[in-house]
């Protein structure tokens, strides 16, 4: 696997920087989140949608579909499923720390979209709340104290972070 996946790269072409193969962030993210509805999920749980109902009559999708992938989701610990009713037994979907941290993912997404697909329909505009301002995303360089764009960034390997859990000693979400 090449590590010189970015714009630049730390790492001669066609060389690794390790004997066996890096972790893949993109491809194991997206084998979590890489299909059309996960995504779509997502994206309602984090405007507030949180029912079964609710997230598939905004989708649209079947019963089957939306089930399957809740599933995936709360198995992968982006979602917690909580119960809101007793009799008969129903449950809410919540966004777990871990699934709060795709909205970053998605901004890029729906920027991107707006841009390059959208034409004159883009229409959705994020602000913050406490002041109303219009967001801004990008990169940004605590060293520099200065944003960039993706022209500026090279990637290299990353030595393994002791202590930190891996892929295969992650705890799931309950």
């Amino acid at each position: 696997m090449r590590t010189d996946w970015f714009l630049g790269s730390d790492v001669p072409s066609g060389v690794t920087s390790a004997p066996t193969e890096p972790f893949d962030s993109i491809a194991k993210t997206l084998e979590l989140v890489g299909d059309r509805w996960t995504m779509l999920i997502v994206r309602d749980v984090l405007r507030g949608l949180r029912r079964f109902e609710e997230l598939r009559g905004d989708l649209g999708i079947a019963r089957p579909v939306l089930s399957d992938r809740l599933g995936k989701l709360v198995d992968g610990g982006i979602l917690t499923k909580v119960r809101y009713e007793e009799h008969p037994p129903r449950y809410e979907y919540r966004l777990t720390e871990m699934g709060l941290e795709l909205s970053p993912a998605l901004v890029a997404l729906m920027r991107w979209g707006d841009r390059w697909l959208a034409g004159a329909a883009a229409g959705v505009v994020l602000y913050h709340r406490a002041c109303g301002t219009e967001l801004e995303q990008g990169f940004w360089c605590p060293k520099c104290a200065t944003t960039f764009g993706p022209r500026a960034i090279k990637s290299r390997a990353r030595p393994p972070r002791p202590g930190r859990p891996t892929a295969r000693t992650a705890p799931r979400q309950p």
